[in-house]
């Protein structure tokens, strides 16, 4: 079936009792047995629930797995692919631009179980090969990068690592509509569906596919036996929000591709990050692996107070952390989605304090433009 078909459809068969078009929240915690050993599939829904299930199928068949599952979070979904892959005296690769609490949970949490992480420009595939060992059981990328919108060769990185470790993609800003990473070589893909695949920024949650069947039996485990799971109301909310988001996606990169036209003619503007205009480092590249550009935008305003300045005169374009929501949302990544990376490690990377992140939504395009334009007066 053709993806806006599977994005409708998988998993989601229509009610065998009552003929519902939508899948049921199953809101129970346990399920009746008919006898010892003898039940419909389903025991205790920690271990699986009809509606978290439902989710998990279509994400598999829309990223091409073997198997998918959901957490109660992003960050729960990466725990677990941690808890999966390195164990004490492990080493593990990490792009050098992640989302912020990707690099907390790993330097602040996995780290001090005995397992220790290189931060590398996965750009440089030269570097990414010269920062293997043999001791290597993972790397970890983002492309597009939060928030530098920095793209990395997938297929590329494949073929660096030679199936020496798994390879795991964090694929949240791209959704499996523009890029699918399995078949780019990764072995692993991570979504915090809180963003555009929920779409509506009214649930938080996370899935993990997989491409190998011996790494899903695993993680299921895990996901059973450390109960991070996601719930059926918010997995029902997911499924929803699905079926809309190739067309969300569709109208994401319209009006993202828009702004950052108008971006790129404001002098206030001193660098602009975008993979969809043929000046970013990246573009050519990310015409051959994704199928659009989405509609995440970082741009420069050249020091914190401009920066402080532009947030407080924004009306539509709301101020909070988050993306990929219908509605426009705007941020300051060095005091909100990575204040938790070191200053001079910022700094470093280009995360400047004047940069500004926008998550472009699906308004009307004219009335954000009228928006921006009244904060750059």
């Amino acid at each position: 079936m053709g993806f806006r078909t599977d994005a409708i459809h998988a998993g989601q068969e229509p009610d065998p009792s009552t003929g519902a078009v939508s899948v049921p929240i199953f809101q129970t915690s346990t399920f009746v047995q008919e006898g010892i050993g003898k039940h419909k599939g389903y025991e205790y829904a920690r271990t699986k629930n009809p509606t978290r299930l439902a989710l998990e199928l279509n994400m598999a068949a829309l990223e091409g797995g073997v198997a998918g599952y959901a957490f109660a979070s992003g960050m729960a979904a990466e725990t677990a692919i941690t808890q999966l892959l390195l164990k004490q005296g492990d080493h593990a690769i990490c792009g050098s631009n992640v989302y912020g609490g990707t690099f907390r949970l790993f330097d602040k949490i996995v780290r001090h179980l005995g397992i220790e992480f290189s931060y590398v420009d996965t750009t440089d595939l030269d570097a990414l090969d010269a920062a293997m060992r043999p001791e290597t059981k993972m790397v970890f990328i983002e492309s597009p990068t939060n928030p530098l919108m920095s793209i990395t060769d997938i297929r590329g990185v494949a073929r660096v690592i030679r199936k020496r470790c798994r390879m795991v993609v964090d694929n949240t800003f791209m959704s499996p509509y523009f890029q699918r990473p399995l078949e780019l070589g990764a072995d692993i893909v991570v979504h915090s569906t809180t963003k555009y695949l929920n779409g509506h920024s009214d649930s938080i949650g996370g899935v993990v596919v997989l491409k190998h069947k011996e790494d899903a039996e695993q993680l299921q485990f895990i996901q059973n036996a450390a109960g991070a799971i996601l719930s059926p109301f918010d997995s029902w909310l997911v499924l929803r929000g699905v079926k809309t988001l190739p067309v969300r996606m569709d109208a994401h990169n319209a009006n993202g591709m828009a702004i950052a036209k108008y971006l790129s003619r404001k002098k206030h503007v001193k660098k602009l990050y975008y993979p969809g205009l043929p000046s970013h480092p990246g573009h050519a590249l990310a015409k051959r692996q994704m199928s659009g550009f989405g509609g995440m935008i970082a741009f420069d305003l050249g020091s914190l107070a401009k920066a402080k300045r532009f947030l407080s005169r924004v009306r539509l374009c709301a101020l909070g952390e988050s993306l990929g929501g219908v509605e426009t949302l705007i941020s300051h990544p060095a005091t909100m989605t990575h204040a938790s990376v070191p200053a001079a490690q910022r700094r470093k990377l280009g995360i400047a304090d004047g940069l500004v992140r926008i998550s472009v939504g699906i308004e009307d395009v004219k009335d954000l433009i009228a928006d921006l334009e009244d904060a750059f007066k």
